[in-house]
């Protein structure tokens, strides 16, 4: 017999969900995830996506993925650690390296995994983590998980980074302190301030740690935030997804050789996860040389969101202070956003609303991913619905 206290738990946080417009409906995407997408028998145009770069369906990738499995399997068969490290595995860290211009890399099943696994690694309770109040929640679990003080910094706030970072180190209760921060806020679009950051960290010695899930493949003619300030030989930790921009999945480390030796040894999903599949490794390593080979197609991601963000804008739309191009329309009421995002999707465009715990209370907004793959007459028809729906619930 099922629990009765589990099932009353569940059924009245569910229907308190629902009744205050915060239950989030998963979709079901009938096919490839494109500049279009299908759901429900319906094409529509799909501005939710992370595949910033069109990856995820390019022809060359899908070849190198088959030749892999052909090669190599479906699985690696094992943990890194004992015989799941593959040939594939090596080369696509070798290039990873290079491509962020690191001594070394390792990589791991998600993003979230790196999170996870490299500040639980290095940080413990003996240690202080400043960590700025809209990191990604894989960076606050991997900080929880490290059992390290945290010490919130208001956002992009380098006066109370410093004051912090001050009281921390001159207090003498810390072995190490880290700074911590996403490169790009995925939320808001915006970039953080690292060459402030990394200022502040020499200043009080305090270990550097980059997100920069939603940089890679955007900023840096593709190598990321570090790489576009030029930070590389300053910044300790560079992590990244390769699910996004990369268009397949995984994730990484990139830092000084000795870091990701530690890592090796260190990192309980590395030592405890089996690795990521052939298909996944061969692709990724095939991405990132089409990275390093031509950035036209961040030249054309970069062009298609300009070009959307402008139009938007020009309707009356607010898209907050977004540097990149993850492209908030923000509404603020969490059910007028959520009936907003139905009727997109009712005319044709699929822009998923963001709401609470994602975002703060209040801010509620259906974030636009324009991709490297997205047509121009696909963002016109984009605007013109939004300036329509826009005007039918008095929004604009």
């Amino acid at each position: 017999m099922s629990s009765k206290a589990l099932g009353q738990f569940l059924d009245e946080n569910i229907e308190d969900l629902k009744s205050r417009g915060l239950y989030n409906e998963i979709d079901i995407v009938e096919g490839a995830n494109g500049p279009t997408i299908h759901i429900e028998g319906k094409e529509l145009i799909n501005l939710s996506s992370n595949n910033y770069l069109g990856l995820a369906t390019n022809n060359t990738l899908k070849q190198v993925a088959n030749e892999a499995v052909a090669s190599h399997g479906v699985g690696a068969g094992a943990v890194r650690t004992i015989n799941g490290t593959l040939d594939l595995h090596k080369e696509l860290e070798r290039k990873i390296a290079a491509f962020k211009g690191t001594e070394a890399a390792i990589s791991y099943q998600s993003g979230f995994n790196c999170n996870m696994a490299a500040i639980s690694a290095v940080m413990d309770r003996n240690d202080a983590i400043l960590s700025d109040e809209l990191n990604h929640a894989s960076i606050i679990d991997g900080c929880r998980l490290s059992k390290a003080k945290i010490i919130r910094v208001n956002h992009s706030d380098m006066d109370d980074l410093r004051k912090k970072a001050k009281e921390a180190v001159e207090s003498g209760q810390y072995n190490k302190v880290m700074v911590i921060t996403d490169g790009v806020f995925s939320m808001d679009g915006d970039i953080a301030k690292l060459p402030e950051i990394v200022e502040i960290a020499e200043e009080f010695d305090l270990i550097t740690y980059v997100d920069d899930a939603h940089g890679s493949g955007v900023l840096g003619n593709g190598a990321g935030t570090v790489k576009h300030f030029g930070l590389q030989d300053k910044v300790d930790f560079q992590i990244g997804t390769l699910s996004k921009a990369i268009g397949v999945v995984g994730g990484y480390v990139a830092g000084k050789k000795n870091l990701i030796d530690w890592l090796k040894v260190a990192s309980r999903p590395f030592l405890f996860s089996t690795a990521v599949t052939p298909a996944d490794a061969a692709a990724s390593a095939k991405a990132i040389d089409m990275l390093m080979e031509s950035n036209e197609l961040v030249q054309l991601l970069w062009e298609n969101a300009d070009y959307l963000k402008a139009g938007l804008k020009d309707k009356g739309f607010d898209i907050g202070n977004s540097e990149t191009p993850i492209t908030p329309v923000i509404i603020g009421d969490e059910q007028l956003t959520q009936k907003f995002s139905k009727r997109l999707f009712e005319s044709g465009v699929y822009a998923k609303s963001i709401v609470f715990p994602t975002v703060p209370r209040g801010t509620g907004r259906v974030r636009n991913m324009p991709t490297a793959a997205h047509t121009k007459e696909m963002l016109d028809q984009a605007i013109a619905t939004y300036e329509k729906i826009g005007k039918e619930m008095g929004m604009i």
